[in-house]
């Protein structure tokens, strides 16, 4: 584990080098907020906003290796760059522009994983919002984690309010549902 979180703080050095705004989601940041599980890769959000994306991509991909042939191209269309870092550690970095993706940014804080290194994480609302909306089986299980750890610390108001409109957009009612029966049984 040590050398994942070592990977993402030469990553996080990286892009602050570079004054590029951005917080660690995913795995890592669930390591922060709700139950440890095993992660194998670093996940980031890194805004690019629209345009701004191979810049940022050629930038990368000059420091580290591509997981796949046509990285860059991948990255415009899915807008997600596919990275190895060294150690063969995978990276994630999602190229984020919309709004709710730039205040989730402004929102991270930092959090001390281990004595001497700290990492940009994401809020624990926003970690929720992020994977109530990608609905996938291992994100409902990451999410009552961070429910059943933050408890009432949880600004579930603040997560509806984000959640609602990108829920709307993406047409799936259920999430809402399937959110409010883990807080409803949240202790």
């Amino acid at each position: 584990m040590i050398e994942l979180i070592q990977q993402a703080a030469e990553l996080q050095s990286f892009l602050r080098e570079r004054g590029w705004r951005f917080c660690i989601i995913g795995g890592v940041a669930i390591i922060r907020w709700g139950e440890p599980r095993l992660t194998r890769d670093v996940d980031v959000s890194l805004f690019a906003g629209f345009g701004g994306e191979e810049m940022i991509a050629n930038t990368l991909l000059a420091e580290y290796s591509a997981r796949i042939d046509g990285a860059a191209e991948f990255a415009r269309v899915n807008r997600v760059l596919l990275l190895q870092g060294k150690g063969g550690i995978p990276i994630d970095v999602a190229l984020a522009a919309f709004p709710f993706e730039e205040q989730m940014i402004a929102r991270a804080t930092d959090f001390e994983y281990v004595p001497g290194i700290s990492l940009r994480t994401a809020s624990a609302e926003d970690l929720i919002v992020l994977k109530a909306f990608a609905n996938r089986m291992r994100d409902w299980t990451d999410i009552a984690g961070v429910v059943a750890k933050q408890g009432s610390a949880l600004n579930w108001h603040a997560i509806r309010d984000r959640l609602d409109p990108l829920v709307l957009l993406k047409g799936e009612p259920e999430i809402i549902e399937s959110l409010e029966r883990l807080r409803l049984a949240a202790p």
